[in-house]
């Protein structure tokens, strides 16, 4: 691998190890200033919706913009959102400020999520590997979040964000520092459009829709589920999502450097049947030990679909592809905590939970999906292009 390939890959990886803390600092730092300004629940929810419209509009832009004014300059335009963002949150407590900040946050991180996977993907022997890999610098970043938010409060309650905003700044300096472009001194790249007509592109999109909209429907409803129905109540409730992302670190490390996988196709398919598996028995839990045992197993299943999925697109990945397919996806983390809320409200917390059971079963089907249609074409051409 060349010098500026290894560079474009590191400075892929550290960004997105900072995107982790960025992104999971966002959840709590809404409840800092829910605290400090006495918002509603109402405008909380208001807050985070529209970091999650930015994070949707910002893959698309991703794909678009490289085509127009280049990639360079699209991504210091876009992932400056983080440091602006951060930095007003520090600074003003105005309703219309903080929904203008959420939303800058939620577009540097879909368009940092879009930059990443390309300099990662492009730039990695093996591409399932490095994703796993990035995917892993984002886990431990988001570990790390929450020490790094309780060791800034200690300075005042605008400290935090003033910190997530010096660690946007950051990852905005690594991306002004390394080149970006695919031809030295190409200020724009010809975006190439067919892989739209591909049908493994969007049952790809499809799996990872349902990816997102398990995984944050988890992260974002299991506290409140353990606290409603009293399997595990007081603080140790809200530490589950801890143990949801030390148990995607670990799994995402080991697929990286101990168990690689063989047939990342398989492999889906045995992730999906594990997260049904895992996902009923935490349904049907009764104590702390197995419901806490019962998540982490489930996070531990899911831990290598989304990167093995983003990985088996192989040569159809482009500044222009993942910005259709990662956008499109997320959708589903929006869609699926919605729902669970509708069902919840009329039915209870426990049957809104229960309905997270389809989005594990989109993921098995498609998984399957994929299996098939990748057995077609290598009887067809011989080999999977990768």
């Amino acid at each position: 691998m060349e010098h500026g390939g290894i560079r474009q890959r590191n400075t892929g990886l550290a960004v997105f190890f900072i995107s982790g803390i960025c992104v999971i600092s966002g959840g709590v730092v809404v409840s800092i200033l829910q605290e400090k300004h006495g918002f509603a629940y109402g405008m909380t929810g208001t807050l985070l919706s529209l970091m999650s419209i930015g994070n949707l509009l910002a893959g698309l832009a991703a794909g678009i913009l490289p085509g127009k004014i280049g990639m360079k300059k699209t991504m210091l335009i876009l992932t400056s959102g983080y440091a602006l963002g951060y930095g007003a949150m520090a600074v003003s407590g105005w309703i219309p400020v903080l929904m203008a900040a959420f939303f800058l946050v939620g577009i540097a991180k879909g368009s940092t999520l879009n930059c990443c996977t390309i300099l990662v993907g492009d730039n990695s022997e093996n591409r399932t590997r490095g994703m796993n890999i990035m995917h892993s610098c984002y886990a431990f970043g988001a570990l790390l979040c929450p020490f790094i938010i309780g060791a800034a409060l200690w300075g005042g309650d605008w400290l935090p964000m003033a910190a997530l905003a010096g660690c946007g700044l950051l990852s905005w300096f690594a991306f002004l520092a390394v080149p970006l472009e695919k031809k030295e001194g190409a200020g724009k790249e010809k975006t190439d459009w067919g892989f739209l007509k591909s049908k493994m592109f969007w049952l790809l999109t499809g799996l990872l829709f349902c990816q997102n909209a398990a995984e944050t429907s988890v992260t974002g409803w299991m506290v409140t589920y353990f606290k409603g129905s009293g399997i595990i109540s007081g603080t140790l409730s809200t530490y589950t999502v801890t143990v949801m992302w030390s148990a995607t670190l670990i799994a995402r490390m080991l697929i990286a450097f101990v168990l690689p996988l063989k047939n990342a196709y398989t492999a889906m398919i045995k992730m999906g049947i594990f997260c049904i598996i895992f996902y009923v028995g935490l349904m049907t839990a009764q104590s702390q030990a197995a419901a806490i045992a019962l998540l982490f197993a489930f996070a531990f299943a899911m831990a290598g679909m989304n990167p093995t999925a983003v990985a088996s697109a192989g040569k159809m990945t482009s500044v222009a592809s993942m910005g259709i397919m990662l956008p499109t996806a997320s959708s589903g983390a929006i869609l699926m905590p919605w729902i669970i809320g509708i069902i919840a409200e009329k039915f209870g917390i426990a049957a809104g939970m229960a309905s997270n059971i389809a989005p594990c079963a989109g993921m098995f089907l498609f998984s399957l999906a994929v299996w098939r249609l990748s057995g077609k074409a290598a009887g067809k051409t011989g080999f999977i292009d990768k």
